[in-house]
């Protein structure tokens, strides 16, 4: 029996390997300007562009950044249309935690500025960090059940059912459940349009 989970990774590493190539070629970058840029090395850059690898959502986001353009280009490079639904059971699994949870990419806008929903579930015990995004970037996150603690430079906050918290993600964050309870959230991650370069930590205007 041919596992449809196995085929939706087997698609989605397809689709990023497709984006990551074109990409670069329209930019006329080597493999060793793209590893500058992103501070992914060149060794999994050759390994995504051959869909030999399925990369971590922290790949990713370092990748799209680079190139000036969110997760959601890079995972459904399909034209744009005037109205899409999607089901949330289609949506691409960009993490998993050790006891189960995961997080669905859901959504994501490219103008003006890069827009992504995600659907966060952390199991007990599970967390996730995330290193600093491009300057400007912000997250809101809405607890739809369970107790979250938010992380942002080394500072604690707790977030409860009902609650939202919104913070600057150009710092180092993450999110944990340190409770028995499952933790449900929805976050959205709004990224200022243009190519970051963390050599530089500067950015330029994205080409057309």
């Amino acid at each position: 029996m041919t596992d449809p989970g196995a085929g939706r990774v087997s698609a989605v590493t397809a689709a990023v390997a497709r984006q990551v190539r074109d990409l670069r070629a329209s930019r006329g970058w080597s493999f060793e300007e793209l590893a500058g840029r992103s501070g992914v090395s060149k060794g999994m850059l050759v390994q995504i562009e051959a869909a030999r690898t399925n990369p971590s959502v922290g790949t990713l986001c370092r990748v799209a950044d680079a190139f000036g353009v969110n997760i959601a280009r890079l995972l459904e490079p399909g034209d744009e249309t005037p109205v899409k639904i999607s089901a949330a059971a289609d949506a691409p699994v960009l993490w998993r935690g050790d006891g189960g949870g995961t997080a669905h990419l859901l959504s994501g806008l490219g103008e003006p500025d890069l827009v992504e929903l995600w659907d966060w579930r952390l199991n007990p015990g599970e967390g996730h960090d995330s290193a600093d995004h491009p300057r400007g970037t912000r997250e809101v996150l809405h607890v739809l059940g369970g107790t979250a603690v938010v992380v942002v430079d080394g500072v604690e906050h707790e977030v409860r059912t009902g609650e939202t918290i919104e913070f600057h993600a150009d710092r180092e964050h993450g999110y944990r459940n340190r409770t028995e309870e499952p933790v449900r959230l929805v976050m959205v991650v709004v990224t200022p349009s243009g190519e970051w370069d963390r050599r530089t930590r500067s950015r330029r205007p994205r080409p057309d």
